[in-house]
């Protein structure tokens, strides 16, 4: 087995273990979790169930290159997205970010202290920039997961730029 085979695997089992203990929480009422999109995420299919299988051919994919949501259900999203530049402290207080990168670098940072957060969201609070935190140089085939909750940004990008999976498990 390739290391590619290997890094997806470990990939689609945290994801898959993610998704099994969310599924074993009881829903709650009245939460929305089946509500629009939150926002700041662009363009995306609405959330429903999924009750049959879901493929995304490489031609769609393409590299990343053309970045957005491919499935979208109440308990997670797969997204695919390549930046050529830095970008903002993200802090998702109700998303576990698992992150597969498939082409190019970056230096990412998870953890620290936001800097002018904003909250036009309260689930999705933005900071420009971060003090502290661990940072992580990363490559093709690494996988990062990203718990609810903990800031984290692309700090630095390459002007080649990255391109990556996120599996979003939501939680209720």
């Amino acid at each position: 087995m390739s290391h590619v085979n290997r890094v997806l695997g470990v990939v689609f089992l945290i994801a898959v273990l993610a998704l099994t203990v969310n599924a074993q929480q009881p829903a709650r009422s009245g939460q929305g979790r089946g509500a629009a999109a939150p926002a700041g995420r662009g363009n995306q299919p609405p959330r429903a169930p999924l009750t049959k299988s879901a493929f995304v051919s490489h031609d769609k994919i393409n590299g990343c290159n053309a970045a957005g949501t491919f499935v979208n259900t109440p308990e997670y999203m797969i997204q695919c997205s390549h930046r050529t530049a830095p970008g903002v402290v993200e802090i998702h207080k109700k998303e576990t970010d698992v992150i597969y990168v498939i082409d190019g670098s970056a230096t990412f940072v998870t953890g620290g202290t936001p800097t002018d957060v904003t909250a036009a969201d309260t689930d999705q609070p933005r900071g420009k920039t971060s003090t502290g935190g661990e940072e992580h140089h990363l490559v093709k085939g690494d996988v990062i997961a990203v718990p609810a909750g903990q800031p984290h940004w692309f700090k630095e990008v390459p002007a080649s730029g990255v391109s990556y999976y996120v599996v979003k498990v939501l939680k209720p």
